[in-house]
């Protein structure tokens, strides 16, 4: 509709008429820029002589060329409008300048016609002029103009303000600022946006029937996607985007208001968890800049992370802004909306929006506390951001992926069909099975990825990555059926470094080690589940920490050299005690020991989160009166690079810029961490891998989130998925190679010593070994009971293979008489030493 059908009858103003009008209504307090402007327009070129005057109702009539309208408006019709070229006049194409509309008159002399012509376009030229001062002085305006123009008729970028003063010296301004809300059903921009961020997602069973559905004529509401997370668990929001009224102290600050963060060990310092305000009244407040126009939805609220005190906000209101200055409340029909916040200080609590509101900033004001604490609190905002094609900054950030795979969360029975989906596509080198059953009966599935599958093969490694010993920490469940997925596409599309090390490596798969505790987790959700929802089995056990401490065994046997009970350095046996039925252990932990002792893994890695860093064993202090304190191994040299070829290879673990998760900064390590030096631990599964197995079994903490919004699987598939291969690769650095007998035959439990290391490994069943070294140059050395011992020197190159070290030895005297007289069927005298010496002084008697 036209500015001059609006004039002549219309009810009603458009957009940009109401906009005119208010500047027009502005113009004469400017009356020198006005004149300033004209004088400015007037060299810019001149505007077409045809077309018909389209003018607001502000101009007076006796501002109106006198000149009428040639022909009607045409009417809408239905289909898309004709795109119409912006006016010359009209800079940036922002507002449309008037055109002029010549009328059809009847001139009987061609001067006559002529000189009426130049009348017209004159009067013409000079209201376009004065419409171009208009719209120069109203740039400077429209800040406070577009505020009142609806959602559908401004342009949303124009309202995002990149450069602001302090606004700590601002205090709360009496004027309101009205939000821009999605009204209920309304289809607009921001669900087609929606739709393009998640690019080759397959439609889930539901949505396929909803479409079957909807074929048939069947009537189905469709509800809008839920908004997720801003990423204040995640760091997504940095430091720098959120603020607040006041703090107590720097480790109370702003920056420490986010969701599940945690307190360090010693509080009162740097890294306290939570946002405390420095007062307790009602005028705090905490708030996020989105940096970008954003749909905020909703808020998700938790208490301070403490052990000695108890603090949480009880109520507060969310307002919004668009330029931090002038905000307004989220209302209702009755005022301003008071949400509900927390009981306690650790289950988070989320209250919806009513109506979700479009803007920049949201506020969080307190209202009531827990009387016998303060105000302080962790959050998390759910909002989506809007698109903004022509933010170079926010396209160049944003992470995405070209693998197509399932990027969703699998509950048990989705796990289950995704590895028979796996299966399927791969039958040739995958297979499913089972380690055992968890508490409720739940059985504990892995995948095997080899070129044969089933099967031992002689010379080749074994390795496997397990994830979910705590049920919450969901994001290693989920890297692990994304990697069997993309192994699989790869291996078929032919990729070379896939197939190889599929052909060389007998690689095990297992996700959910304690699938009843993710139930709990992923029943509550990804933001509501807390720090520990789900993180101990059904009998409430901790798998991580369930293994028999044998480092007290070895460490006793070591200080004490005298002691009758000699401990050898690998294998040591679990003692009776853990054995017993009565001991305090978890049916999954003796399915994963089980497994372990079944299969001779040579490396391993165990999935953890709510960090991001590699810890590697021993995980227990030596000292009994410490805490924290680095215990190496002896194969120190070898973990620290273990760890490091993951964290190096990791998009974040070893970036100095990113931010520490909760109070740790493991750059000075490069992302690795030795466990002791963090946190003791006895009975971890690290230091049982070790001492029990050959295996080398490292913990890596994939993500500051333990479990993370499905939107965000993509870019940490991204983040780890180099380095999950990259670490399976480094099974193949060391040594390798098969100890036989003089006849060929493999010798089983075999031990392997490299001299300077005082940790032993031993053969498999087939006579073959692995022996995990850095690149150098080693003694080797083989013994077996029955057979001679036998060295040899074995180089290890910078080149990835295991370099190739067999043996053959034989048989001893003792040996081989045993073995005669078995084989005739007489056995032996087994004398005592004692007996054997007096034989000894007989027979020099004899001599003499």
């Amino acid at each position: 509709m036209s500015c001059a059908q609006e004039e002549w009858g219309v009810r009603g103003l458009s957009g940009n008429c109401r906009v005119t009008r208010a500047l027009e209504r502005a113009a004469p307090r400017a009356a020198g820029q006005r004149r300033k402007a004209a004088s400015w327009g007037s060299h810019l070129p001149r505007a077409g002589r045809a077309g018909r005057v389209s003018e607001c109702p502000s101009v007076r009539a006796s501002e109106r060329p006198s000149v009428r309208l040639c022909h009607p408006a045409p009417s809408p019709q239905p289909g898309p409008a004709p795109a119409r070229a912006p006016s010359p006049a009209a800079p940036g194409g922002l507002f449309q300048l008037p055109e002029l509309c010549l009328p059809s008159l009847q001139m009987k002399s061609q001067d006559s016609q002529r000189r009426l012509l130049r009348k017209h376009a004159m009067i013409a030229r000079g209201h376009s002029q004065l419409r171009l001062a208009l719209c120069t002085f109203g740039l400077a305006l429209l800040g406070d103009v577009a505020r009142a123009v609806p959602m559908d008729d401004q342009d949303y970028y124009l309202q995002e303000i990149t450069n602001r003063d302090h606004y700590y010296s601002f205090p709360y301004p009496g004027e309101e600022f009205f939000p821009f809300t999605e009204q209920p059903g309304e289809e607009g921009p921001i669900r087609a946006a929606e739709a393009e961020e998640r690019p080759g997602f397959k439609p889930s069973r539901k949505e396929l029937k909803q479409k079957k559905n909807n074929k048939k004529g069947k009537s189905i509401i469709e509800t809008p996607p839920d908004c997720p997370p801003l990423g204040l668990e995640t760091l997504k929001i940095t430091d720098f985007q959120l603020h607040a009224s006041t703090a107590k102290r720097y480790g109370l600050g702003a920056h420490r208001g986010r969701l599940n963060i945690q307190a360090g060990v010693n509080e009162n310092d740097f890294y306290d968890g939570a946002w405390c305000a420095g007062r307790n009244d009602p005028y705090q407040w905490i708030e996020v800049d989105a940096r970008r126009l954003t749909k905020f939805t909703g808020v998700i609220t938790q208490g301070r992370n403490s052990l000695w005190s108890s603090n949480w906000v009880t109520s507060y209101r969310v307002l919004v802004s668009n330029d931090s200055h002038a905000w307004t409340a989220v209302r209702n029909e009755s005022g301003d909306v008071i949400f509900e916040g927390n009981s306690e200080k650790e289950i988070p609590v989320l209250n919806m929006l009513p109506v979700p509101l479009v803007a920049r900033y949201i506020r969080i004001n307190p209202r009531s506390w827990f009387e016998e604490g303060s105000i302080c609190l962790r959050l998390e905002i759910l909002g989506c951001p809007l698109p903004d094609p022509n933010n170079y900054y926010h396209r160049r950030n944003e992470m995405t992926t070209t693998d197509n795979l399932d990027f969703k969360h699998h509950n048990y029975k989705e796990m289950r069909q995704l590895m028979k989906t796996v299966n399927k596509m791969c039958p040739n080198i995958t297979r499913i099975y089972n380690i055992g059953k968890s508490n409720q009966g739940l059985k504990l599935y892995a995948v095997e990825i080899s070129d044969n599958p089933g099967e031992h093969e002689v010379g080749e490694p074994e390795f496997h990555y397990i994830a979910g010993a705590h049920g919450n920490e969901v994001l290693g469940r989920e890297l692990i059926l994304l990697l069997m997925q993309f192994m699989c596409q790869e291996y078929l599309a032919g990729n070379p470094r896939i197939v190889h090390l599929i052909q060389d490596t007998r690689i095990h798969l297992l996700p959910s080690v304690n699938p009843d505790g993710y139930d709990k987790a992923y029943k509550a959700g990804s933001e509501l589940g807390g720090w520990s929802l789900g993180r101990w089995t059904q009998d409430g056990i901790d798998i991580n920490n369930n293994f028999p401490d044998l480092n007290s065994l070895l460490w006793e046997s070591e200080d004490q050299k005298k002691s009758k009970r000699k401990v050898p350095n690998h294998h040591i046996p679990i003692p009776d005690w853990y054995l017993s039925e009565n001991a305090t252990v978890a049916v999954e932990t003796r399915a994963i020991i089980a497994w372990m002792e079944k299969i001779p893994f040579v490396l391993g890695g165990n999935l953890q989160g709510g960090e991001l860093v590699v810890a590697y064993p021993y995980d227990m202090v030596r000292s009994m009166w410490k805490t924290q304190d680095y215990t190496p191994t002896p194969d120190d040299h070898v973990f620290r690079w273990l760890a490091y070829s993951y964290a190096s290879t990791h998009r974040l673990m070893t970036d100095a810029r990113r931010r520490a998760c909760h109070t740790e900064d493991f750059q000075k390590e490069d992302g690795t961490v030795n466990g002791a030096s963090w946190h003791t631990v006895a009975g971890s599964i690290n230091d049982f891998s070790y001492l029990h197995t050959n295996c080398f079994e490292l913990s890596i903490y994939v993500g500051c989130d333990k479990y993370p919004h499905e939107s965000e699987l993509p870019e940490e598939w991204e983040n780890n998925r180099e380095s999950l291969i990259v670490f399976m690769e480094q099974v193949h650095r060391g040594i390798k190679g098969i100890v036989k007998d003089v006849h060929g035959k493999g010798i089983p439990n075999a031990v392997i010593s490299v001299e300077g290391v005082n940790h032993d490994i031993r053969t498999g069943a087939d006579g073959d070994y692995w022996r995990l070294l850095n690149p150098g140059e080693y003694v080797v050395g083989v013994k077996a009971e029955g057979y001679t011992a036998a060295t040899k020197t074995c180089e290890v190159g910078y080149d990835m293979g295991a370099t190739q070290c067999d043996f053959t030895i034989s048989k001893t005297n003792l040996a081989r008489i045993k073995e005669i007289m078995r084989k005739f069927g007489k056995q032996p005298l087994s004398l005592s030493a004692r007996r054997l010496r007096q034989r000894a002084r007989q027979w020099q008697q004899r001599r003499r």
